[in-house]
């Protein structure tokens, strides 16, 4: 198993010294050259941020080789560590990546890159005052989206979050409303993102950071309770790992006992929570057993359950029901030695070691070398993550859950004022104004992406600020519904652009379909019909739906044709016996119907009847009238039921 290196030494100071002493502590680390491409970076970055400070006063320098060192301990490989001693770089070079290609290669610039993309979310990522707290809850969502959104490379993830722990570490040298801002953005969106990577080193430092800056005077409080006790705690905790140590001997169990760090963070949530003051948690005083496998973890539970009384509804079994971010553990809480609440955690080994450094502890890019299967499972799963193909939902205690969000295909753009706008891929700048307002996509005239004029039909990016030019009054264009012109990706806008013109001069649209109804009445004979019903056939609330969308071409007048044909019974033929009325005008086919208006007629394409031979009318369904041969075949097969319909039909000036 890969050794877990918690604490590679930070830099102590910016000088040459202490830069020549840091790198010499790679020798354990990194291969000769590969150390050789981290000291170039030192030596190139050093002159470049000379009288630099960061935020909190610090040296750039240092605070840029003080991620570095988080980094390593984390076992990331060393264009991860050159690049973050490079990610300032941006900032006081201009053709910074020709230059540093040139120099360090296309890998560690675009890490460079991709760290300078995520530091233009932090320049939007305020969530301000006047918004209630859904309103930035969901703001902050978005951010954290957007930040996996952004990259393509997991590791530009990483630089981002040792470099935010270090800020941290030295956030006491920094302004108060400096402290509680980077503090707020930091609980936020950073730990969330160490907490879903896995990376709970990161976590629990970040989140322990931020509440020391949020909540100072709690802070304070609980600091002091843990260490005001901190004397008999160790002891305790030490006769407590004398205990467990002797029963997994006796029972011939091979395992690690120590004592469990508690976290600030944890330990507050966990009394807000509850309701509960510092002296009534369980976990204050925690152990955990290391073991070799899965099955060793239960024999050790069912040890420490025999040793002391398990307290109810305090034991979670994490490794048959993982975490959704895949944390496995089993955690029970007993009545331990003088009757105090003592937490017990069991894993194996290879538990342990992802609990500590996450998926981030088998990243290894791009390496040359056979396939592993439990490797692979891995960088899956890491990659699932950056593509979102399941969005995670936080239940509150920072328990992961999945939930189906296919963020992959969305496309995070901000604001003038910050906010982020969730769209699909592939959206418009018109998208975006009906995304934020209905009236301001109708009066869309044209677009601005990061400063620059933009077509309506340009294709938003990730990260990008978009700006929309309206008119005054303005309308939106049928084009933007073609969908082969490319204006509307979103089909929530298309439906606001279709509802508009479909709300137009409705009045108007109703009169046109009302005498498109009637034409189409006369030609079929149909001295009148049931509105109401016909408007139910057709799947409209309300006749005057149905007039409007028939005014405005929506539908057709074939198709209330055909709806009147199926509502109106047909009228039975005259007998050929009965005295024959009048013959109506003929039909531009030349043929004279008995008894009936200007119908809609068209010759049968089985006989294809010709003068003078004797011909039949057939009325049909939603065809009009067909005209057969007397002697065709059809009319033998026309059923009983059905030659109400036949009527006698004659050639026109016969």
């Amino acid at each position: 198993m890969v050794s877990v290196q918690h604490n590679f030494p930070p830099l102590a100071g910016a000088d040459s010294a202490d830069i020549q002493r840091w790198l010499l502590a790679l020798s354990g680390v990194f291969a000769p050259a590969e150390i050789g491409l981290i000291r170039q970076a030192c030596e190139f970055a050093a002159p470049l941020y000379h009288g630099q400070t960061e935020v909190t006063g610090t040296p750039l320098l240092q605070h840029a080789l003080g991620a570095a060192a988080i980094l390593i301990g984390l076992h990331l490989d060393h264009e991860t560590v050159a690049a973050t001693v490079l990610h300032a770089a941006p900032d006081y070079l201009e053709d910074w990546a020709e230059i540093l290609t040139g120099r360090f290669g296309r890998n560690v610039v675009s890490l460079v890159d991709g760290i300078a993309r995520m530091e233009r979310i932090r320049l939007f990522s305020e969530v301000r005052g006047e918004q209630d707290k859904e309103q930035a809850a969901q703001q902050i969502e978005s951010l954290r989206k957007m930040q996996l959104a952004m990259v393509e490379d997991i590791r530009v993830v990483l630089i981002k979050l040792a470099e935010r722990t270090q800020t941290l570490r030295s956030l006491s040298g920094a302004n108060a409303q400096q402290q509680k801002q980077i503090a707020q953005e930091t609980y936020g969106i950073f730990a969330p993102l160490a907490n879903r990577l896995g990376v709970w080193q990161l976590k629990w430092e970040l989140e322990d950071l931020s509440v020391r800056y949020l909540e100072p005077a709690l802070y304070k409080q609980v600091a002091r309770l843990l260490d005001e006790r901190r004397v008999d705690r160790e002891r305790y905790i030490a006769d407590v790992i004398a205990q467990l140590k002797q029963v997994l001997e006796q029972a011939g169990i091979k395992g690690e006992v120590s004592g469990r760090p508690k976290h600030i963070h944890s330990i507050i949530n966990k009394m807000k929570r509850k309701g509960v003051e510092f002296g009534e948690l369980y976990d204050v005083r925690a152990v955990r057993i290391l073991v070799d496998d899965i099955q060793s973890c239960y024999a050790a539970l069912s040890l420490v359950h025999e040793l002391w009384s398990p307290v109810a509804s305090e034991f979670d079994d994490y490794i048959a029901h993982p975490k959704g971010n895949g944390y496995r553990s089993l955690h029970t809480a007993v009545t331990g030695p003088r009757g105090l609440a003592l937490e017990v955690q069991i894993r194996t080994q290879q538990m342990h070691h992802d609990s500590e450094l996450g998926v981030a502890a088998h990243w290894r890019y791009k390496e040359n070398r056979k396939s592993d299967a439990g490797f692979d499972e891995k960088i899956s799963w890491l990659r699932q993550i950056l593509a979102w193909k399941a969005e995670l939902a936080d239940s509150g205690s920072l328990q992961e859950q999945f939930r189906n969000e296919l963020l992959q295909d969305r496309v995070y753009v901000f604001t003038p004022q910050g906010k982020v706008i969730d769209l699909p891929k592939g959206a418009t700048p018109v998208d975006f104004a009906y995304t934020l307002h209905t009236d301001l996509g109708h009066r869309t005239r044209g677009a601005k992406v990061d400063g620059n004029i933009a077509p309506l039909k340009y294709k938003l990016q990730n990260g990008q600020r978009v700006e929309i030019l309206t008119a005054k009054l303005g309308a939106p264009s049928r084009d933007w519904l073609s969908p082969q012109l490319g204006y509307l990706k979103s089909a929530r806008a298309r439906a606001k652009v279709r509802h508009w013109f479909r709300t137009q001069n409705l009045d108007v649209s109703i009169a046109e379909g009302r005498d498109i109804l009637e034409r189409e009445l006369h030609r079929l004979g149909v001295t009148d019909v049931n509105q109401e019903k016909l408007a139910q056939k057709l799947r409209f609330d309300k006749p005057e739906d149905m007039l409007a969308e028939l005014g405005r071409g929506e539908i057709t007048a074939r198709r209330i044709a055909a709806a009147i044909m199926q509502e109106t019974p047909a009228k039975p033929a005259a007998k050929v016996h009965a005295p024959r009325p009048a013959m109506q005008g003929h039909s531009s086919t030349g043929v004279l119907i008995e008894g009936v208006g200007n119908l809609m007629i068209r010759m049968a394409r089985c006989c294809k009847p010709v003068a003078p031979h004797a011909i039949v009318g057939y009325v049909t369904r939603d065809r009009g009238i067909t005209i057969h041969a007397r002697d065709c075949v059809f009319m033998s097969l026309v059923p009983e039921d059905k030659r109400d319909r036949l009527l006698d039909a004659e050639w026109a000036g016969k």
